[in-house]
């Protein structure tokens, strides 16, 4: 089939320009900051007049996504894709108006149309970014200077790991999350170890606080919080909202063809990624079903494969991967142990702690625990939660077990090389079933 793609920005979104490619990167150098500042002693070496130089490391992170930008502007031209640089907007039935930066008008026609515009930082009402003292994950991303104190306000995968990173490179990092705990989609238990985490690193962590007010200063930002606790005043050099995103589905002429929005403006999909109208398509962000870029590319191998009539699935979305990658890193996919319980399942829980795998204690990073849900009656895997080194890395094994309907005894049979961090896995699957055999 002939293909067009129309963006106004970059090629490959966010997530490969300022998400999450670069903070990956970032975060490597926030781990290996962390090593040379914190660990010497436990490791044995000594680093005089130690000097950490952030703006490399943001310099670092924009190669790595440059590279991959080209990578897929590559793909682009060897598989005969138009590329339209501009901001689109549907016209009618089948018809895409693309205004180029010189003002320039082209029209396109097609007969089916995908709606992949993402989404874009939700913000406190009242208070607006400047770039420079209230910053959202966009220019936290690309600044090159470290603040000296940074109040984040937002606890969830976007808050955890910037003050993972600024932390590391000797930062004053405030955590502020309204719910009760931080990571507040997790497990209750991640929460805990998480929380327990940040705050031996020296992260404070103020949960279940409201912003009441946030300002900027001369000299940096008052946050007036409000919650449980009396209210207090922050303040800082910085702060970073990152409460959340928004559809971005506004000005692009949805309303010229009737496409259908839900809630909060998100653009309504069965499960084939169509949307009411026949011929207009929606994946991703947009949709509002899972903000997560792996399942964005998901929907939009089943779109396409929809479209040209091609064998699909439909997803799960309450089985998909989830992770964060702070320190210690976060995993999960399906329900937490609360929500099993309250839609009646007999559970059995399965876990094993890393402080007694070889591998992590080699690697000097044995905090944290691997948490396996099945129901009791029938085997079923019914979720997983996993805190700990690497542990983004260990999930795929999990959510492949659930989707081909293997049960933990099929995992605790499955022999694991040792020493790695994957027989966690193993010796969890072992607990689930009742015969432990390091524990």
């Amino acid at each position: 089939m002939k293909a067009a793609i129309v963006d106004k920005e970059w090629l490959g979104g966010v997530c490969l320009n300022v998400g999450c490619i670069p903070s990956k990167a970032l975060l490597k150098n926030a781990e290996v900051a962390h090593l040379l500042r914190e660990r010497g002693k436990e490791f044995g070496f000594t680093v005089d007049g130690l000097k950490l130089d952030y703006a490399a490391a943001v310099k670092r992170s924009r190669q790595v996504s440059d590279r991959l930008v080209k990578g897929v502007g590559f793909l682009m031209k060897k598989n005969a894709i138009d590329v339209h640089m501009g901001t689109a907007r549907l016209t009618g039935p089948g018809l895409v108006a693309v205004v180029d930066a010189s003002g320039k008008t082209q029209e396109l026609k097609a007969r089916n149309i995908i709606l992949a515009t993402g989404a874009s930082s939700s913000m406190i009402p009242g208070v607006a970014p400047d770039g420079t003292r209230i910053l959202t994950y966009k220019e936290a991303i690309l600044q090159e200077r470290l603040p000296k104190s940074v109040v984040i306000i937002g606890a969830g995968a976007i808050g955890l790991e910037f003050a993972t990173i600024w932390n590391a490179y000797g930062a004053k990092v405030t955590l502020v999350e309204m719910l009760p705990r931080i990571a507040p989609p997790e497990d209750e238990e991640v929460s805990k170890e998480l929380a327990k985490a940040f705050s031996k690193r020296g992260i404070e962590i103020l949960a279940g606080a409201k912003v009441e007010s946030l300002e900027a200063t001369k000299t940096g930002v008052k946050v007036k919080l409000t919650g449980e606790k009396a209210s207090q005043v922050l303040e800082a050099e910085q702060a970073l909202v990152a409460i959340g995103f928004k559809p971005n589905s506004a000005d692009l002429g949805l309303e010229a063809v009737g496409v259908k929005l839900g809630p909060r403006g998100m653009v309504e999909i069965d499960g084939r990624m169509a949307t009411n109208i026949p011929g207009v398509w929606a994946i991703g962000d947009v949709t509002g079903k899972l903000m997560l870029a792996h399942v964005a590319s998901a929907m939009g191998i089943i779109c396409a494969e929809n479209i040209a009539g091609a064998p699909t699935v439909t997803l799960d979305y309450e089985m998909m991967p989830r992770a964060t990658y702070s320190e210690p890193q976060v995993a999960s996919f399906g329900l937490t142990e609360a929500q099993a319980r309250e839609r009646g399942h007999e559970v059995k829980v399965g876990r094993f702690n890393f402080q007694a795998n070889g591998k992590a204690l080699g690697l000097g990073d044995y905090a944290g625990w691997v948490k396996i849900l099945t129901d009791a009656k029938y085997g079923e895997i019914l979720g997983a939660h996993l805190v700990g080194p690497e542990v983004t890395e260990l999930l795929p094994e999990l959510t492949l077990a659930r989707m081909m309907e293997l049960t933990t005894a099929e995992i605790a049979r499955n022999v694991h090389a040792h020493p790695t961090l994957s027989e966690v896995l193993m010796e969890a699957a072992h607990a689930a079933e009742g015969h432990a055999i390091q524990m």
